[in-house]
């Protein structure tokens, strides 16, 4: 297939036709009086409008190119178009979005918590590698090391789409740096990757269904942050989902922030139990399992990192331990898409 054909069938398979239309929908709104008026609805909107025509002038760029180019040229295009081709993976209803992610250490102590750390640590040089926003928004520090338990929102076209692969166990085997005899020493520690919902029309939530607590905030985060009552807990009641948030510097920006993150749980909990509504979800939650890893980093005594899934490796555990983890998520997007 040449390079004019295969960017004929990637019109079709991004969209491109449709996504014109949804440009011309939300221009069209923005052009109402009170759309400005509320944030929840108008800036997903924006964000949407601006990764929609992005995506368009990509592929149109290109295509232009293409059309005038001789042999030569279109075969140098082949870098660009793989690029496009990647977008294909995305298809699922929240992949667009932002994504959540919650570290969780497993037993072991020190060694665990160090390791969550480590993981914590992995994810956001990835943002930054991947040119992604990153911001820790909870934090529960281990008493001697590492930490118990983190939230972080990364903010960026297609990273829930990318990052959702990395749900599971991760485990790591090293020598421990908490053993005085250096013994080896396998933690493990769960990744909770959600779709970030902002828009409250997305996920309706019964406000009756909530149970709002607010206490003081612990830990680091600057002097308003530790003298004041403005850290926040959620309940839903009907599922006993827990969303906690106390690194922003107000009641109320905490209060936003774990309906954010309490949105994204419970839709992340609707597309497993292929739920259309959150009132469907009662009586249905269940924590996040902790199974079979899907995922083993080898420090010692030899240096391996390995997806279970796909058996794609590494024999760089530093590189991916600094953020390099594209090739680990792209050989999942597509086990994933070859599957459907």
């Amino acid at each position: 297939m040449g390079q004019l054909e295969k960017l004929e069938e990637l019109k079709n398979l991004l969209k491109i036709d449709q996504k014109k239309k949804e440009i011309s929908e939300i221009e069209t709104s923005m052009q109402e009086p009170d759309f400005w008026l509320d944030e929840s609805k108008s800036n997903p909107a924006s964000k949407k409008l601006k990764n929609l025509k992005d995506e368009i002038k990509e592929f149109e760029d290109l295509y232009e190119i293409a059309q005038i180019a001789n042999e030569e040229e279109l075969a140098a295009l082949q870098s660009e178009i793989e690029k496009l081709e990647f977008l294909t993976l995305f298809s699922g209803k929240y992949d667009e979005h932002n994504a959540i992610i919650n570290f969780y250490a497993g037993a072991g102590g020190d060694d665990a918590q160090d390791w969550t750390e480590m993981l914590l640590t992995m994810y956001l040089k990835y943002a930054q590698e991947s040119d992604y926003d990153a911001n820790v928004i909870a934090e529960s520090r281990g008493g001697e090391a590492g930490i118990k338990s983190a939230t972080v929102e990364i903010k960026g076209i297609y990273a829930y789409g990318r990052l959702k692969g990395e749900n599971g166990v991760h485990r790591l085997v090293r020598q421990s740096p908490f053993n005085a005899k250096a013994l080896r020493q396998t933690s493990f520690a769960l990744v909770q990757v959600l779709p970030e919902v902002e828009a409250e029309s997305e996920v309706a939530i019964n406000p009756g269904d909530l149970r709002v607590d607010v206490y003081r905030s612990g830990g680091h985060g600057g002097q308003s942050v530790n003298t004041t009552d403005s850290a926040i807990r959620i309940t839903h009641l009907p599922t006993g989902i827990v969303v906690t948030c106390q690194n922003e510097r107000s009641q109320l920006q905490n209060k936003e922030m774990a309906m954010k993150v309490l949105r994204s749980r419970l839709a992340q909990l609707m597309i497993e139990q292929h739920k259309e509504r959150v009132d469907e979800l009662k009586g249905d939650f269940s924590a996040p399992e902790w199974g079979n890893q899907i995922r083993s980093y080898v420090l010692h005594p030899y240096k391996l990192v390995k997806d279970h899934r796909t058996d794609f490796e590494s024999t760089n555990p530093q590189t991916v331990l600094n953020g390099g983890l594209e090739g680990f998520i792209e050989a999942e997007l597509k086990a994933v898409s070859s599957k459907q």
